[in-house]
């Protein structure tokens, strides 16, 4: 089952990189901007800890 899932995500990243490039463009753009402002996030918390 999970292999399936992956077989699946990465067929629909292919799909969405050849039919819209700019739209998957922008999603991987906020998909990390999203993990750059948790870990910053965290980094402030263990900072304050200190």
């Amino acid at each position: 089952m999970r292999r399936l899932l992956i077989l699946v995500a990465v067929a629909l990243g292919i799909f969405l990189v050849v039919t819209a490039p700019q739209a998957a463009a922008g999603s991987v753009t906020n998909v990390g901007n999203i993990l750059y402002d948790a870990a910053q996030s965290v980094s402030t918390f263990f900072t304050s800890l200190v």
